[in-house]
């Protein structure tokens, strides 16, 4: 039973002993004989930054969405969430245990906690007795939930979800929580060394970024990388922006609560970190400005998550100063390392190598140049020997040794997951190149990311029902006068538009004849042609497939994939010019 009430300790008159006194508002639990009083208000400040943290998912998933082509904007939403509940349960299941429990190893803690096994009221070390352990596991599982979401922006627009749900469980438990607990446990050996990470510049940041890269480098490029088919801008910016906000929003409870106290510590942790959002935001807009002569709304979002990422292990150790110049020298340092992914030849969709590894890395080190022990002082309790500032200058080659480590422990077990995990039947990473065509949305969710999204697909033209003029329905199909919405989808520039992109999707790369098919929407409207595409001397072409014809057995249910692949040919006389849109209905297999 739980020996727990409210009251105040003080130390009595004479002897020094504990007394309680019962008008006090602290929670008063006795653990082990020993009464431990926890501040009510450093509870619920953790707490709530615990629920920021958690608005980081969908905020992640938002950004990661709004970079994306709308075909593959859900799936990304879709697996940042699916991370937040797996990791969720890993931590519940095991991951705690692996990464604080009391008995715990240098390398690795043991199964003293699995299941949440005694994890209540016992004061913890790592928050200087200040937090009961429930609310410490709760904060620290929010960090843990973030990590695989954000290494996942790797698997944009070519990754299958099963196996990326499997790799959450494996990744966490095999490579964020071994780093975690070197560093932020009390018995691990980083901690012990005297390594200085505040908020999790390895574990949180270079291991999403380094994870990132070797995600991409196991499932390869995507379809028709180096070519104009990929030269794409985002495919909503409003998403990209309400997803900035929420990490930026969530970041200052990040990094302020792991003060694990309402303290000045905290509050310096929380400006610091807004400072070099802001300061990085800034930096890269004005490089960007430099070669585009326009202010880029991406640029500026990019620049303050590689502040905010460069901050996070420096928050409660620099002031506000050093804070301002690790934003500028991360937005700087990522800004320029967005192309290294050509020299690497690796494709990065999101650049989280570039945004999170090089940034985390850039804070680690700068953290070893400008921490000091009178900022880590300001909670009342934390003693460290400082950086350069304070003339401690082993701490330097104690961050960049600290950044190898997590850099090459992440690369190799991230790798060696992923190869495993490839050799469970049917857990192949890689999406086949027809779904690639399709979208990994309709292909795995068999949702929109919005309804848009179906009715022009980027492999969609205008859908006419079949005996109709086109002038005489509207953008769906239905009858009626040819609304603003038809005008604008009819102009110059809309039908430009769709010969890019079936010439990508077709011309490039064309869909096998035995994949195609007519697929659930193309039956519930029985007017609509089918098409095939067929082999000829001249080369590809489209023509009307005859009715009756069946779909191949290896075919996916229909509720998976529906597709409208079209054909559209240009004549040219004089000044006029000429363009028939065909609507097609194909399928994988």
């Amino acid at each position: 039973m739980v020996n727990v009430t409210y009251g105040q300790l003080s130390a009595g008159s004479t002897d020094g002993s504990l007394v309680m006194n019962p008008l006090g508002t602290d929670i008063i639990a006795t653990v082990g004989g020993t009464p431990s009083a926890f501040d009510p208000g450093d509870v619920a400040f953790v707490l709530a930054c615990a629920a920021l943290i958690i608005f980081m998912l969908p905020g992640l998933g938002y950004l990661y969405s709004g970079l994306a082509r709308r075909k593959n904007a859900l799936s990304l939403l879709f697996i940042t969430m699916v991370a937040l509940a797996i990791t969720s349960f890993q931590w519940f299941f095991i991951g705690y245990s692996l990464v604080f429990s009391e008995t715990g190893g240098t390398f690795l803690g043991d199964g003293l906690n699995v299941g949440f096994r005694g994890v209540l009221e016992r004061p913890v070390p790592e928050s200087n007795g200040k937090l009961p352990e429930i609310v410490f596991a709760m904060y620290q599982m929010c960090f843990a939930c973030l990590v695989p979401a954000v290494l996942l922006g790797a698997a944009a627009e070519r990754s299958r979800m099963l196996p990326a749900m499997i790799f959450i469980f494996c990744w966490t438990t095999l490579v964020y929580d071994p780093l975690a607990h070197w560093v932020w446990s009390v018995n691990g050996w980083a901690y012990k060394w005297g390594v200085l990470d505040y908020a999790g510049g390895v574990p949180v940041e270079i291991a999403s970024g380094t994870g990132g890269l070797a995600y991409s480098y196991f499932i390869g490029k995507r379809r028709g990388y180096g070519t104009e088919m990929i030269v794409f801008k985002p495919s909503n910016v409003s998403q990209l922006v309400l997803g900035t906000v929420l990490l930026w929003v969530g970041w200052l409870g990040f990094n302020g609560g792991s003060c694990f106290a309402a303290s000045l510590k905290a509050a310096l942790a929380i400006f610091n970190t807004n400072l070099a959002g802001s300061v990085g935001g800034i930096t890269w807009l004005i490089m960007d400005f430099r070669l585009e002569r326009k202010w880029s709304v991406v640029g500026f979002c990019t620049g303050a998550i590689a502040g905010l990422v460069a901050i996070t292990p420096a928050a409660g150790f620099v002031g506000a100063p050093a804070s301002a110049l690790i934003g500028l020298v991360s937005a700087a340092v990522s800004n320029l390392c967005t192309r290294l992914k050509n020299t690497m030849r690796v494709d990065d969709p999101m650049d989280i190598f570039a945004v999170h590894a090089l940034a985390g890395i850039v804070g680690v080190i700068m953290t070893g140049l400008f921490a000091q022990s009178s900022v880590a002082a300001n909670d009342g309790f934390s003693q460290i020997d400082g950086g350069w500032l304070d003339h401690n200058w082993v701490q330097l080659g104690k961050q960049v040794a600290w950044a190898c480590v997590g850099l090459s422990w992440t690369f190799v077990v991230t790798y060696a997951i992923m190869f495993v995990i490839n050799l469970i039947p049917g857990c192949k990473f890689r999406a086949t190149m027809e779904a690639e065509i399709v979208g990994m949305d309709e292909v795995e969710l068999g949702e929109y990311v919005a309804d848009y999204a179906y009715h022009e697909r980027d492999l969609e033209g205008n859908y006419h029902p079949e005996g109709r003029d086109p002038d005489e329905c509207d953008r769906n199909g239905n009858d009626g006068e040819r609304g603003r919405e038809r005008d604008d989808y009819d102009k110059p520039s809309s039908r430009t538009r769709m010969r890019t992109r079936v010439a990508d999707a077709v011309g490039s790369s064309p869909v096998p004849p035995s994949l195609m098919g007519r697929g659930s929407h193309s039956r519930s409207r029985s007017r609509t042609r089918a098409l095939e595409v067929r082999e000829t001397d001249d080369g590809l072409e489209m023509a009307e497939r005859p009715r009756g014809r069946g779909l191949q057995p290896q075919a996916l249910p229909d509720r998976h994939v529906a597709r409208a692949v079209h054909d559209v040919q240009e004549e040219t006389t004089g000044s006029e010019q000429s363009q028939e849109t065909v609507e097609s209905k194909s399928r994988l297999a």
